[in-house]
């Protein structure tokens, strides 16, 4: 394990999972048969399996693997795996920062953060976007030139429930059809995959912080993105926004220019091309 400067856990070795996706999408075999395997029709079968009773004993397993704690859990039976994944944790067990002005995590992930140029170009691992591409909108991504943008990439082994990072006005969910590629940092170096992947987005007018644009991005094997609330609605910092059902998936938080400050940790980090790990409730900013 890797530690950085503040003493928190920053990456881990490889692991054989890393290994193998290096493989699929650095060699040309590999990327012909991954082609299947990040289309939605792959990922809707592999989450009805998921679903289903059948999947049931993988639970324990996968449990002991990643060293989950159940006791956090609000109940401990489940009738599926998609059912365990998407379990409830006790509202003790992810308290939020209750420091004033205080930006907070939306979930448990590894977080990075990149800033937006004035030309809405930002770089993810060396792999450049625009906001542009990432929306669809051209209008909407230059509100954000010269903001943050913060990366959460979640883990199989995080909880992957979601709250909302600040209380506001959001807007009907914008859905943006694509494949599932994995999020492992492995398939950004070879595909964009931010702007390739499934994703769903709303906005989030404040009164402290401006518009905050939050986004959900599915992944392979994730075939749903279960937003509670699709159309517009006022809602809570620290309100259940939705969940993921298995696999890695990502959320994207983009903030505008001069609203909210990243917590140097992340910003040297990032820089150094590590993610820091983070909770969900967890400051990761100040509100400016």
């Amino acid at each position: 394990m890797e530690l950085g400067k503040h003493g928190r856990e920053l990456r881990i070795k490889m692991p054989s999972q890393d290994e193998f996706l290096s493989w699929m999408y650095g060699h040309a075999l590999g990327r012909l048969i991954l082609k299947p395997l990040v289309s939605p029709a792959f990922s809707k079968l592999g989450g009805a399996v998921l679903d289903s009773g059948l999947s049931a004993p993988f639970i324990g397993p996968f449990i002991e693997k990643n060293g989950i704690s159940m006791d956090e859990c609000e109940e401990t039976v489940f009738h599926s795996f998609n059912d365990f994944f998407k379990r409830k944790l006790q509202p003790e067990a992810r308290p939020l920062c209750a420091e004033e002005g205080a930006f907070i995590s939306p979930c448990d992930s590894r977080l990075s953060v990149y800033p937006i140029r004035e030309d809405s170009h930002f770089l993810v691992k060396d792999t450049p976007y625009t906001v542009e591409s990432l929306l669809k909108n051209k209008k909407l991504a230059e509100r954000y030139a010269g903001g943050t943008l913060w990366l959460l990439r979640l883990c199989v082994d995080d909880y992957h429930r979601y709250i909302y990072p600040v209380t506001g006005r959001k807007s009907a969910n914008i859905k943006i059809p694509g494949v599932f590629h994995t999020v492992n940092p492995v398939a950004n170096d070879v595909y964009p995959i931010y702007k390739e992947n499934t994703r769903e987005f709303c906005l989030i007018k404040t009164e402290d912080c401006g518009t905050v644009l939050m986004m959900e991005v599915g992944a392979m094997l994730v075939g749903k993105i279960e937003n509670r609330e699709s159309g517009a609605a006022e809602v809570q910092r620290g309100e259940e926004k939705g969940n993921f059902a298995f696999g890695g998936s990502t959320i994207l938080l983009l903030t505008e220019k001069g609203q909210v400050l990243p917590e140097l940790r992340f910003t040297e980090n990032t820089e150094n091309g590590i993610e820091t790990r983070v909770r969900l409730g967890e400051k990761i900013g100040e509100i400016l």
